[in-house]
């Protein structure tokens, strides 16, 4: 039986220096912290761990890092959409050879305006190329950030084509009503929200739970909202200090006294840190006293 992702899954942020070098110490620390600290998961190398900026090698040493760690792959997955099938294909086996089965795919992105048909083609091509049992594929609905979006009836298709194997939706488009549409187009899937202030509405409309970014900064007040609705506008006053992921690393360096968090692959460049500071205080007096430093 695959199984999909659900309830907490952060999506780890990187440490990296400039080049690209990742310090697998530094990530081994901060995905033992979130696990300890509420999260069931977590994903490495989505948005907010800067996938596209590392290369397939650097992604899967990072990901065989953590394993060696003693961290479980059952709690692990990785994000492996690119630009080009046939790299998604190769950065999914490598994942698979691991033992990590969580796939977070995108689609392929830089051509937009593509057709709904054009992408479920992407997909299947993905999907056929991988051809492993094991493979448990969350498809990455973001357009505002890639491009190309996942069009609801592309996941109710591919969920009936592939079945199981399409086992996920991850939902970052911040609309609850995008949100609403795949679980009309494919119920059995499980449909997770990237934004954090749906957690609460999207758990009631039937959602398996969430992949988040917040969690990095603030994961007592982030598992809060899996329980009680009232932290709501908590999460908005949280959410509103962060304007990109330069700045959730920035508040993440200044929340831990590590600086090296700040550090961002091009073409992104590193947030003010004295803003940064200023938004740290505030989520200081948010999170309900969880621990901010990772160990």
């Amino acid at each position: 039986m695959i199984d999909a992702i659900s309830g907490l899954w952060a999506a780890v942020t990187t440490p990296s220096d400039g080049a690209g070098t990742i310090d697998h110490a530094a990530l081994v620390r901060h995905g033992q912290w979130l696990l300890e600290h509420g999260c069931d998961g977590l994903v490495l190398f989505g948005s907010c761990g800067e996938g596209p900026s590392f290369s397939i090698r650097r992604r899967l040493a990072a990901a065989e890092a953590v394993l060696r760690a003693g961290i479980p792959a059952a709690r692990l997955a990785l994000g492996t959409g690119c630009p080009a099938i046939e790299d998604t294909v190769t950065l999914t086996r490598g994942a698979l050879a691991l033992g990590v089965t969580h796939a977070l795919i995108l689609p392929p992105y830089y051509f937009a305006g593509v057709s709904a048909a054009g992408i479920e083609d992407a997909f299947a091509a993905v999907l056929d190329g991988v051809a492993d049992d094991r493979l448990s594929a969350c498809l990455y609905h973001i357009p505002q950030v890639c491009g190309v979006g996942v069009p609801p009836e592309v996941l109710g298709n591919l969920r009936r084509r592939y079945g199981a194997t399409v086992s996920g939706v991850k939902d970052s488009s911040g609309d609850f009503e995008s949100f609403l549409a795949f679980r009309r187009a494919a119920p059995d899937v499980a449909a997770v929200v990237g934004a954090e202030v749906l957690i609460a509405k999207a758990l009631a409309a039937g959602g398996a739970g969430s992949i988040c970014g917040m969690v990095n900064l603030v994961p007592g007040l982030v598992r809060r909202m899996f329980t009680d609705a009232a932290p709501e506008a908590d999460m908005a006053a949280a959410c509103a200090q962060i304007d990109g992921i330069p700045m959730l690393k920035a508040v993440q360096a200044a929340l831990t006294g590590e600086p090296m968090w700040r550090t961002m692959r091009p073409p992104l460049l590193a947030a003010d840190a004295t803003a940064a500071e200023r938004a740290a205080n505030v989520l200081r007096g948010l999170d309900g006293g969880t621990r901010l430093a990772a160990a």
